[in-house]
């Protein structure tokens, strides 16, 4: 079993910044994916971005130019820095991780095993 554990959300105004990490422990694995998603009220889940082991990084429209997603792999940790914050991304965002290999959209939801438990960010204007 892996365990996400997501940290760094709060509350920020219009054009402030935030860095959310998610921290994997229990089963250390290898070659995986790890993403991040967004969930307003009212609404799905939204990719947001993802990273694979190799360091190939990946985007949702809305975030791209504005957020960045790093991993540190000897901390099996991986990070997401938001900038540029409007209120459109206020949202519960979830760190997610996949160790299977197979073909996958990173993209969706289904692709990922393990969920963290999601953390509250609000950008007031």
């Amino acid at each position: 079993q892996v365990q996400l554990v997501e940290s760094g959300g709060g509350s920020v105004q219009t054009g402030g910044s935030l860095r959310l990490s998610c921290a994997a422990s229990g089963r250390t694995f290898s070659g995986y994916v790890m993403g991040w998603f967004r969930q307003a009220p009212g609404k799905g889940r939204e990719f947001v971005a993802a990273i694979r082991s190799g360091g190939t990084t990946y985007y949702g429209d809305s975030v791209k130019g504005r957020f960045t997603i790093s991993g540190d792999n000897a901390q099996n940790t991986v990070y997401l820095q938001m900038n540029s914050l409007n209120p459109d991304d206020t949202a519960v965002y979830y760190c997610a991780a996949r160790s299977r290999p197979g073909i996958y959209s990173v993209r969706s939801p289904s692709t990922y095993d393990y969920w963290g438990q999601g953390t509250q960010v609000t950008v007031s204007s």
